[in-house]
């Protein structure tokens, strides 16, 4: 009979071995989907893992692997405090749509001025456009007691109804013959966040390296961090300590916004271009899986959005290649959250075998 201990202390082993060992469980039953849907499972998981880094295109993909990981890392680093804090921020999706909506909103009210000071202001807009939208969630569950997961989710779908109005209003292009979406913010100078389009670069990836040099000091060398992990491991002792839990969810829900809104900006400003009804394609969602993926650990989180953005630039490679569709490519991705919990409770158990008691 199999049976869980629970081990004297976590295991150190298998919290660095987790998220190995969840990757190759999700090649592997990855692979199983891919056959039952009629693909050879070795061709599509060498085509999603593989070809963007090693094929004879690889120097075209390899630039999407900034693009595509730039917001989950932002927006992941942002979760992270609030996680390791208890905090459940799940609407990072809704922040980072209304980040782009804001700060999209300033660089096309200068349209077309040329200045040096537009896309400074576009990112102080993005930021607190973000950071406003998370704090209803933050308030709301410090006043009131709500539950900042329901709050925060449904927020998403204002959020995406409000991105739909000003893309078919406020925002549209008036030179546009009555299409929905704005303006194309990458090919105005003063707006775009590019910064060599060809090599991916643009400033939403050294915001996101920053974010992560700031979230490791912030956590390992800081006050503030000490009281976010005592937080998360034991609230009683937290508040023992002098910690002020509302002013915490406060500044961790605030640091999530924030993040999320600069990631939304930087990407309506420079890859996406424009806001459009489909500007949002589940950054914020992924980011979750990103965050525990990486251990909450920031350079954990930066590995984990390379791999993230990796699934998300092979989904398409085999999409189009091998007519895969796009919804084994999210079944694959959510696989891959399910193993890294499922196997994370290695961590704190061990299996043994039991005898059936006669």
């Amino acid at each position: 009979m199999i049976k869980l201990e629970k081990r004297p202390q976590p295991s150190k082993r298998w919290t660095f071995a987790t998220p190995i060992v969840a990757v190759l469980l999700t090649m592997f039953f990855g692979g199983v989907l891919f056959a039952a849907l009629g693909q050879d499972p070795l061709v599509t998981i060498r085509t999603i893992f593989f070809d963007p880094l090693f094929s004879e295109f690889s120097w075209f993909y390899r630039p999407q692997l900034l693009i595509k990981g730039a917001p989950l890392v932002l927006i992941a680093i942002g979760l992270s405090f609030g996680f390791r804090a208890g905090i459940w921020n799940i609407g990072a999706e809704g922040q980072y749509i209304v980040g782009a909506i804001c700060g999209a909103a300033v660089g096309l009210a200068f349209y077309p001025m040329e200045s040096f000071i537009i896309l400074p202001l576009m990112v102080v807009a993005g930021a607190l456009g973000g950071l406003l939208w998370a704090m209803i969630p933050g308030l709301l569950r410090v006043k009131f007691g709500t539950n900042e997961i329901l709050v925060s989710l449904m927020l998403v779908y204002v959020a995406e109804q409000l991105l739909a109005s000003m893309a078919l209003g406020a925002l549209r292009n008036p030179e546009g013959m009555g299409f929905p979406g704005s303006r194309n913010l990458a090919q105005y100078p003063s707006a775009t966040s590019w910064i060599n389009q060809s090599a991916g670069m643009h400033w939403g990836v050294v915001t996101a390296l920053i974010a992560v040099i700031f979230a490791y000091i912030a956590l390992s060398r800081h006050i503030f961090g000490f009281n976010v992990r005592l937080s998360g491991q034991s609230p009683r002792a937290a508040r023992f300590a002098g910690v002020n839990p509302g002013r915490l969810i406060l500044i961790c829900m605030g640091i999530s916004g924030t993040l999320a809104g600069l990631a939304g900006l930087f990407e309506v400003a420079g890859p996406a271009g424009q806001v459009s009804i489909d500007f949002n394609v589940g950054y914020g969602f992924t980011a979750i899986i990103v965050a525990f993926l990486g251990r909450l650990h920031p350079v954990g989180i930066l590995l984990a959005g390379g791999l993230m953005a990796l699934t998300y630039i092979g989904g398409e490679i085999a999409q189009s290649n091998l007519g895969l569709p796009i919804a084994a490519i999210q079944i694959l991705q959510g696989m891959l959250l399910f193993f890294l919990l499922a196997v994370d409770v290695l961590t704190n158990y061990r299996i043994t075998l039991a005898r059936k008691a006669h």
